[in-house]
This record gives structure tokens, C-alpha cells and sequence, in this order.
């Protein structure tokens, strides 16, 4: 039997990540809230084979330390990560035996990314749904809007500038936009790309539930 232990439920939600990874006769998969500080020593003790970290918290409680990942992985556990706190520690420890995956990691792993800001949402803490929108999102989505010439880099530069300035938990499309220089136009064809925009941190809290998948095949 193997054990897998996975922290989501802000950039994918439980069930959306079921549907690609659930338990069966030789897997067990448990899916947990965002992890904190001391969630990795005290879920230790169910002894996993796998650890996949997507969603920590940030501001809300101390986050998981370097530590005890490491301690994870000196036990012989296999740590990947992604999407979000995930990928922040995976840039910070892949030397060390953590495995990144995906868009957000190879940010910060190249260092084109370096805050913990770029990746912080505010949440609802019941529902974990988010409230915000995270800086990597937005300057993904800016970034194809260039390539699809929506907007100018001049335009994109502003928007990012704005983005940045704004307390996280007030980081939003909506917000952004009506603070930029943007004429009706432009805002409105930006608005209808943003739409059909994929969330990147969500496909990369994807991409990790499917490596998982594929390592226990």
C-alpha cells in the first residue's frame, strides 16, 4: 500500500484533484488543508511514502520551514511541490532532494520570481476559496496578452506596477485595471482574454497530482 499525503484545497480543490488521483486497492491518498508550520511532524506519524505540497499558508500562521521538509526527505519520504508554497520551497530546496514541478517553480527556480508575494492570495478560511488574485497569475496572463497584442509591454509594465503596490489581499483584476491608464477599449478586450485565461497555478497543482499519479504506476 502506498500512502500519499497531499496539501491543496486553495489552488485546486479537493475534489478537482480526486478526479485525477483517489484512493484504490493499493493507494492511499489523503488530501489536506494548506500546511502550516508543525503539520508535517505531527502527519508524519501516519507514515506516507509521498508528500505533495501545493497550498501553504503564509501570513495566516508561520509557514512550513526548510527543516522539516528536509527532515521529510532525510526520512526517506518522497517531497514534491508546486503551484504555490509548494513551489516556493521547491526553488528553495530542489539541491536538497525536493522535486518542483511546473510554471510557478521554474520562476522562482530561475530567479525571475524571488517574493513569497508573487504567489500569496487572501482566503476564506472555511472554504479556502480565494479572495484575491496572486501576482504570478496576473503577470502570466499580462504576459500572453503581450504575445497576443491585447496590450502593449509599456501597458503590461504599468498593470504589474500597480499589482505590485497593492496589498495582496486587495490584488485583483478589477482593481488593477480601473487604477490603470488603459482606454475603454483596451480594458475591455483585456478583460474577455483574462477570461478565458487558464489560472497557471492551478495547472501546475494539476501537473503535480498527475507526476504523482504516474510514480506509483
Amino acid at each position: 500500500m502506498v500512502k500519499i499525503i497531499i496539501y491543496t484545497g486553495l489552488s485546486l480543490s479537493f475534489d478537482e484533484a480526486r478526479e485525477i488521483l483517489d484512493s484504490h486497492d493499493d493507494v492511499e491518498v489523503i488530501y489536506k488543508r494548506p500546511i502550516k508550520r508543525g503539520d508535517l511532524g505531527h502527519d508524519m506519524k501516519e507514515n506516507p511514502d509521498i508528500i505533495g505540497i501545493i497550498d501553504g499558508v503564509f501570513h495566516q500562521n508561520s509557514s512550513v520551514g526548510h527543516k522539516e521538509i528536509l527532515n521529510v526527505i532525510n526520512s526517506g519520504v518522497t517531497v514534491v511541490g508546486a503551484s504555490s508554497m509548494g513551489a516556493l520551497r521547491a526553488s528553495e530546496l530542489d539541491s536538497l532532494g525536493m522535486t518542483g514541478i511546473g510554471y510557478v517553480y521554474e520562476q522562482y527556480a530561475t530567479g525571475k520570481v524571488a517574493s513569497d508575494d508573487d504567489v500569496a492570495v487572501m482566503l476564506d478560511s472555511e472554504t479556502l476559496e480565494a479572495l484575491s488574485e496572486p501576482l504570478i497569475n496576473m503577470n502570466y496572463v499580462f504576459t500572453n496578452a503581450v504575445s497576443e497584442n491585447i496590450i502593449t509591454q509599456e501597458q503590461k509594465d504599468e498593470l504589474i506596477k500597480i499589482a505590485k503596490s497593492t496589498f495582496y489581499p486587495k490584488r485583483n483584476y478589477s482593481q488593477t485595471l480601473n487604477s490603470s491608464n488603459l482606454d475603454d477599449e483596451t480594458k475591455s478586450n483585456l478583460i474577455n482574454f483574462i477570461r478565458v485565461s487558464v489560472d497557471i497555478k492551478k495547472e501546475d497543482a494539476k501537473e503535480l497530482i498527475r507526476y504523482i499519479a504516474d510514480m506509483i504506476k
